[in-house]
């Protein structure tokens, strides 16, 4: 399942009753852009966790089908909840992106990687295991609140979440 590619701007010009019912939101921009692919979009999927990658790395060996996993991590600048070799497991399942609210490391390795990624900033110390945090849950990041099968398009103008799929 292949999303639409919709340029950010556009969609917000075309689209200001979606912005003033809340159906349409952008993200604010936080985000430094990782990955080959800079531009993407699909379904997201949602997940809470703190300075631990278990339940990350977990999504990421399931099939992406085109989705999108957006990581609420707690804007935690203490250590990376993601990392290169994830991010290659997330390239050969299709997922189409992964959004940080937090850090990254192997930034060389996921800048070869033909998918979209976005978080706060690197950082070279790696994240406890112990399996902890919330998946499918709402979660706030970014000034936005995002629900667990809602859509996300990401370009280099910006991140919006939607209630539905959009349509040119």
């Amino acid at each position: 399942m292949a999303a639409l590619q919709l340029a950010t701007a556009e969609v917000c010009d075309a689209n200001p009753h979606l912005i003033l019912s809340g159906e349409l939101r952008a993200l604010q921009p936080i985000f430094q852009i990782y990955g080959r692919r800079q531009v993407f979009s699909g379904p997201i999927v949602t997940l809470k966790v703190f300075e631990d990658n278990v339940l990350v790395r977990e999504f990421l060996e399931e099939k992406g089908n085109g989705r999108v996993l957006v990581v609420d991590g707690g804007a935690s600048m203490r250590c990376a909840i993601l990392g290169g070799n994830p991010v290659q497991q997330a390239q050969n399942n299709g997922w189409a992106g992964i959004i940080v609210n937090g850090c990254i490391r192997d930034v060389d390795e996921i800048n070869g990687c033909d998918i979209g990624v976005r978080a706060l900033a690197p950082h070279p110390m790696k994240a406890n295991k112990k399996g902890i945090g919330e998946k499918h849950v709402a979660i706030n990041l970014a000034g936005t609140r995002i629900f667990d099968g809602e859509w996300l398009y990401a370009d280099t103008d910006g991140i919006l979440v939607s209630r539905m799929e959009l349509t040119v």
